[in-house]
């Protein structure tokens, strides 16, 4: 697929990040939506008038070429939904972005990532947890995700840098810009080691509404999120609400009970959303980091002796490498989701494969 057409995606006014990847499953690639005609589009589950409307009379591609010459001129790294490059944490997260835009080095998918959040009125207390949590989190080899907010943010950030951790920052706008401004200096350090990410194009502004819809970035591309202080209102418990939607760990330092700052944190534990932790130790112990052991030898596969139709054998070629979703499955194999569904149902009837939550699913 093309660089221009994958941004172009972005830039039809109505379609989300669920309608963009059904498009793609139903279509094959980026290109062929924008050549596909009405009868074709009203064809597809979910697509009415009204979108087929913003497809065809889009003009999309030209703004689209404006982001493709920004995103050349500094060096910015396009992660789209079906390249290998984009996280797959995030990708198995049903309103994940379709596309991604990166600035820096890291590995999203590193084997371990952690997403620190909390407070912009961060205390003491707070402070010194960051600073003590990534002390210890420097011996694991771990890349940690913030929001470069004030506060816990950009306090978990630098205690990155000063600990030789990469850590990435998501913005609530597009990367030709930063806010708040005056965090340039540490965003300029985090591009040469861990980087800065945001689902939104140049020309955005830091508006309200967008640093909720980011949270939902931070907390689908890590591991666990960790809830430092946080008040009972505010971006870090919606972090936290997102990520148990998405099945993910969350964790929480208790504070005070008359600690305006904690009572976020406690309402989390106290309500089992987050499990207690009053340590880095406790966090290493939960995860289960002082218990890896190198990557077992794959056992021979089994299924290659099985006489499987060429639809059955593209999708177990593909979970060979590992766990996928349906979505990846049927853009990368080019099967429409109504008939994937049959083959995986097939499949998991033979034992070949495995369902796991999200619609995901892997080799037996």
């Amino acid at each position: 697929m093309s660089t221009l057409h994958k941004i172009a995606l972005t830039f039809i006014k109505s379609i989300g990040p669920v309608n963009a990847k059904n498009l793609l499953a139903y279509c094959g690639s980026a290109e062929a939506v924008f050549s596909a005609n009405r009868k074709q589009l009203l064809q597809i589950p979910g697509i009415g008038e009204k979108t087929v409307d913003a497809i065809l009379k889009t003009d999309a591609l030209k703004r689209a070429q404006e982001e493709l010459n920004f995103v050349e001129k500094h060096g910015i790294e396009i992660l789209f939904f079906s390249d290998e490059n984009y996280p797959k944490r995030l990708k198995n997260c049903i309103d994940s972005p379709i596309l991604l835009y990166f600035k820096g080095k890291a590995n999203f998918n590193h084997h371990r990532i952690i997403s620190i959040v909390g407070t912009r009125n961060a205390t003491d207390y707070g402070k010194n947890l960051c600073k003590q949590l990534c002390e210890v989190l420097s011996n694991y080899d771990v890349l940690v995700i913030s929001g470069l907010a004030y506060g816990i943010d950009v306090t978990a950030h630098k205690e990155c840098l000063a600990n030789d951790i990469a850590t990435v920052g998501v913005l609530g706008h597009g990367l030709d810009r930063l806010y708040p401004q005056i965090h340039k200096p540490v965003s300029q350090k985090m591009v040469l080691n861990g980087g800065l990410l945001s689902e939104f194009p140049t020309l955005t502004n830091p508006d309200r509404p967008n640093f909720p819809q980011r949270n939902r970035i931070i907390a689908g591309i890590a591991d666990a999120t960790i809830v430092v202080e946080a008040s009972i209102k505010g971006g870090a418990l919606i972090t936290a609400e997102i990520a148990n939607s998405y099945n993910k760990d969350v964790f929480a330092f208790p504070g005070r009970t008359n600690d305006v700052f904690s009572e976020g944190c406690n309402f989390l534990i106290k309500t089992n959303r987050a499990g207690l932790i009053n340590s880095a130790k406790d966090l290493i112990y939960y995860l289960g980091w002082d218990d890896d052991t190198t990557e077992k030898k794959k056992q021979p596969q089994t299924t290659l002796q099985l006489h499987l139709t060429a639809n059955e054998q593209k999708v177990v070629d593909l979970l060979q490498n590992g766990q996928l979703a349906i979505d990846e499955l049927s853009i990368a194999t080019n099967i429409q989701q109504s008939k994937l569904a049959i083959v995986i149902l097939t499949l998991e009837m033979q034992g070949i494969i495995i369902s796991l939550p999200g619609k995901v699913y892997k080799l037996a």
